[in-house]
């Protein structure tokens, strides 16, 4: 009887669950989710290399794993909406580093001084009535 309860209380390690951080860029909106792996990324269903096209990109996604060297460590699972390629690799930097961090919050003074933690809120000014743009005018005639 003591044997069984030496089982019962020694505690289990829990399978890992996914971490989930949401990133925004522009329009774009990334929900990604985080679990222990081998460096896997997939984004709305494909691989990394063939989603984002310019190697730009791919780095810009990449870059809250490669700062902390911990890019063979985990697979990350993303699905992105919204925006173009660009501000969609930089939501899914943005959520990376989130994800990250609600993993382990040891790593905020890191991602943080690195920028990556920071919502970009700059977006497209809309178009105002009575105008050609958003500051444009139309040309001004005196006579």
């Amino acid at each position: 009887m003591s044997e069984a309860a030496e089982q019962v209380s020694t505690p289990k390690a829990a399978p890992a669950a996914p971490w989930y951080a949401t990133g925004k860029r522009k329009r774009a909106v990334a929900r990604i989710w985080l679990r222990p792996g081998n460096g896997e990324i997939v984004v709305n269903g494909e691989p990394l290399d063939d989603y984002f096209e310019r190697p730009t990109s791919r780095m810009i996604a990449r870059q809250g794993l490669e700062l902390l060297e911990i890019s063979d460590k985990y697979d990350v699972l993303a699905t992105v909406a919204g925006g173009g390629h660009s501000a969609q690799a930089e939501a899914m930097r943005h959520g990376i580093a989130r994800a990250l961090l609600v993993e382990d919050g040891e790593r905020r003074r890191t991602l943080k001084r690195a920028g990556y933690l920071t919502r970009d809120a700059r977006e497209k000014e809309r178009k105002k009535p009575g105008q050609p743009g958003a500051r444009k005018r139309f040309q001004y005639s005196k006579r």
